[in-house]
């Protein structure tokens, strides 16, 4: 018995169809036909932490460390190993990570940008590198970020997503 896992989406006005499953089941998609082309991708989100938490950030004085060297170093050996961690994405030959923060007064934003020449798009190595960036952060704050009940009631992550992609064809 073979089963069909072809999942019909509504795009706009036309039908696509996931490129990572086909009747046979569950694939890595195929790009050994495409051309090698410049990549990037810049993804950003968000911790919300208590206004005195991004002040022992920002003075250097938690406990656990330098907080944000510490997020930069964890992101980018996310974006590195996020073939491992998502498994239908291509291990890509990376060629640069930038990881950034810019304090707001009770959150801190994380960008990572990923570059690379290559045959597919490295919006998964951003997203996962600015995720893991965000993770550090709280687990580096939480002793602090805690509530009385050992809750966490105004600390989140939020507003993750890609806010740039670019592929630059060999003619630009």
């Amino acid at each position: 018995m073979v089963l069909n896992f072809t999942v019909p989406i509504r795009m706009g006005s036309h039908m696509g169809e996931l490129t990572h499953v086909d009747e046979k089941g569950v694939k890595m998609v195929e790009v050994g036909h495409k051309t090698e082309v410049f990549r990037k991708a810049t993804a950003r989100g968000r911790i919300k932490l208590k206004p005195e938490t991004i002040e022992l950030i920002k003075s250097g004085k938690t406990k656990k460390g330098n907080v944000i060297a510490t997020a930069q170093i964890a992101g980018i050996l996310a974006v590195k190993k996020t073939p491992e961690l998502v498994p239908l994405c291509h291990p890509i030959p990376l060629t640069g990570v930038d990881i950034s923060f810019e304090f707001g007064e009770d959150y801190i934003e994380a960008t990572c940008e990923v570059r690379a020449y290559y045959k597919t798009g490295v919006e998964m190595e951003a997203l996962t590198g600015v995720t893991v960036a965000l993770l550090t952060i709280w687990d580096m704050v939480k002793a602090v970020e805690k509530d009385e009940n050992g809750q966490y009631p105004s600390t989140r992550i939020e507003e993750i997503r890609v806010v740039e992609k670019v592929k630059a064809h060999p003619s630009q």
